[in-house]
């Protein structure tokens, strides 16, 4: 069905799939890199939805960050441990962007918190080679140090187990704000069952803790969808353009899908599955998670096709979008999926009676 729009890179799908099938070295790692984002600029000329073209990126960047963990693990004098490299954030939920850096952690196994810190002093060094090597393929440091190379989140399946708990127990601002990236974890290499652990950990502890939940819905409320009582956009002014941050239209989508699955016990991470699991849970009609779906999947088109515009015009790729840049019927196609993305703030509000 993809191949049936002539403009899609299909050719260039096959060749990347082989040469990360047949990746040797990890220096080959940064070119591989920029050959999967020439692809995504590609493939953001296509009718591909948004949603699918974000998880058409995640897969190739998965099998290329696959390979140089298994390499570099291979390389170093690793503890003989269950280990786990986890994704994090818009990586674990396979959203990213061209506008992205790395959040990840490791998750292993120790018996107890002596052993635990021997081990971490073993498995740091390797996160910070592996966060460089990211680095170098474009995937960018995280700025607040969310990375497996930090002490801070090498940590063992118990300490982060405690982590979670303390959030949810403890829900400040900080805990909150962690919730939307770390909760959003996914395994990516190693023994995906201690995050399978973790997860059903953390799914226990909210579904026994619904202050937290509320405490998250009030909080995913604070944010606005930018379209004005009579249906204009309401935009903002950056560097002389009257603009909408995609990125946070977005982002009322996913807090509200991800509140969704863990009042519901869905394991699911991206926002699409967690709406399509939890939906009837908390009482959604199938057509309107169709909606909330396919809303969500529009505005990651608009942010993909806008960021590769950037990027043609030698600009740093970044979440802004000009409305008045659009022609009517995306301009109102737009107006409807934020519609849309309101209906679905709007049932968290009246589910949490907000």
């Amino acid at each position: 069905m993809l191949a049936a729009d002539p403009r899609f890179p299909l050719a260039e799908l096959n060749a990347l799939q082989l040469r990360l099938s047949t990746l040797a070295r990890v220096e080959e790692g940064p070119a591989l890199a920029a050959a999967i984002r020439e692809f995504g600029q590609q493939l953001a000329a296509t009718s591909c939805p948004g949603a699918l073209q974000a998880r058409l990126l995640a897969d190739l960047n998965d099998a290329l960050v696959n390979h140089l963990i298994l390499q570099t693990a291979a390389a170093s004098r690793l503890p003989e441990v269950p280990w786990v490299w986890l994704a994090l954030g818009s990586q674990g939920r396979r959203e990213q962007s061209f506008s992205t850096d790395q959040d990840n952690g490791l998750l292993f196994s120790a018996v107890d918190e002596r052993e635990a810190e021997a081990l971490r002093q073993r498995f740091v060094p390797f996160g910070e080679r592996l966060n460089a090597l990211f680095d170098a393929c474009g995937f960018t440091f995280c700025s607040g140090g969310i990375m497996a190379g930090n002490p801070a989140w090498c940590l063992s399946l118990h300490e982060w187990r405690q982590c979670f708990a303390d959030w949810i127990r403890k829900p400040e601002a900080e805990a909150l704000l962690n919730a939307t990236i770390f909760f959003d974890f996914r395994p990516l290499c190693g023994h995906a069952t201690l995050a399978d652990e973790l997860r059903q950990h953390l799914l226990t502890l909210t579904r026994d803790t619904p202050v937290f939940l509320h405490l998250m819905a009030a909080n995913a409320l604070h944010a606005e969808v930018p379209l004005a009582r009579l249906g204009d956009f309401q935009t903002l002014e950056v560097d002389g353009r009257k603009v909408i941050d995609l990125k946070h239209c977005a982002r009322i989508a996913v807090d509200t899908a991800r509140i969704f699955a863990l009042a519901s016990g869905v394991d699911a991470v991206d926002t699409t599955s967690r709406l399509a699991a939890s939906g009837p849970v908390i009482g959604l009609l199938p057509q309107e998670t169709a909606a909330a779906a396919d809303a969500f999947s529009h505005l990651l088109r608009l942010r993909l096709s806008a960021q590769v515009a950037r990027m043609q015009a030698d600009a740093a790729p970044d979440h802004l979008l000009d409305p008045a840049a659009l022609h009517e019927l995306d301009r109102s196609v737009l107006k409807a999926s934020l519609q849309q993305i309101r209906r679905l703030q709007q049932r968290l509000r009246m589910n949490y009676g907000l």
